[in-house]
């Protein structure tokens, strides 16, 4: 038996862990896959847990398997070090030996519903139906301060900037473009051609430019996604995702690019277009 350099964080409760050789039925438990690597534990070893650090009240337990933690945005950097057991199993550990069995209470429990929609509802019966009793739902619940929210504020913020950024250069792109086709956009006028026929030509030629510049950026954001998930996911030692190209974010994307794109060629072209023939073909 070799004791172990950590502690286990176990429902609030710090637990040493010790493995040790036993034979016969055991109580099963499974553990965190980083734990296991860590230590090299595989299915079917056995280990002690206690409550403290010297091992005094330990229970031996057998590895029934591995499981990969839920990805937890507020623990990225941190290395899970959890086991799992059975309800009667953790009573039995942490229980003080001054509290009788079954006279054990918890704090807190998670329900999950059906329907999330009616989390609200299901907490308000709750409070009304059982004095002393708080509940309310966990989405939502920290309210606008939340970590989440005032991060995807951050980030719509940062995409809205981005976006009239990249709008000014498109613009200025677009000047550039139809500076060059001033003489083209004469020759049209010489011949007989409207202006709203080459405008209509310009705003079509707009859409198609839209759509194809958006079509490549969605391809290459599904293309890297996997790369970027993959390198973050071995870098931090998670499963969770950091980019998903859904395609609700894509039919977004072209909402915003296409629009964008046609306005930055009609706002660029409009200008040429009103001048007189002569003056295009510069006589």
């Amino acid at each position: 038996m070799r004791p172990l350099v950590f502690l286990v964080a176990l429902s609030g409760v710090w637990c040493g862990l010790l493995l040790h050789a036993q034979e016969g039925p055991l109580p099963s438990i499974l553990i965190a896959r980083q734990l296991a690597e860590i230590e090299g534990l595989a299915v079917g070893d056995t280990v002690e847990l206690a409550t403290d650090a010297q091992g005094g009240t330990a229970r031996t337990f057998h590895v029934a398997g591995i499981y990969e933690p839920t990805p937890d945005p507020m623990r990225l950097g941190e290395t899970p070090r959890e086991v799992r057991l059975h309800l009667p199993d953790l009573l039995e550990l942490t229980r003080d030996e001054s509290t009788p069995a079954g006279t054990e209470y918890v704090e807190a429990i998670n329900v999950a519903l059906v329907d999330p929609a009616d989390a609200q509802a299901f907490s308000e019966r709750l409070n009304a139906t059982i004095p002393g009793l708080v509940a309310r739902p966990t989405r939502g619940a920290a309210g606008s301060g939340s970590t989440f929210v005032v991060l995807e504020r951050f980030h719509l913020a940062i995409a809205i900037v981005t976006v009239l950024a990249s709008s000014v250069f498109l613009l200025a792109l677009m000047l550039m473009l139809v500076e060059e086709r001033r003489a083209t956009v004469g020759v049209l006028r010489l011949i007989g051609f409207r202006r709203s026929r080459i405008l209509q030509h310009v705003l079509a030629e707009g859409v198609v430019i839209a759509l194809a510049g958006a079509a490549f950026g969605i391809l290459l954001s599904v293309v890297m996604q996997g790369g970027i998930n993959q390198f973050f996911q071995w870098r931090y030692d998670t499963a969770l995702v950091f980019v998903r190209i859904t395609p609700g974010v894509a039919l977004r994307s072209i909402a915003v690019a296409v629009p964008l794109g046609v306005a930055a060629i009609f706002a660029s072209s409009w200008s040429l277009l009103r001048e007189e023939v002569l003056a295009l073909t510069r006589r």
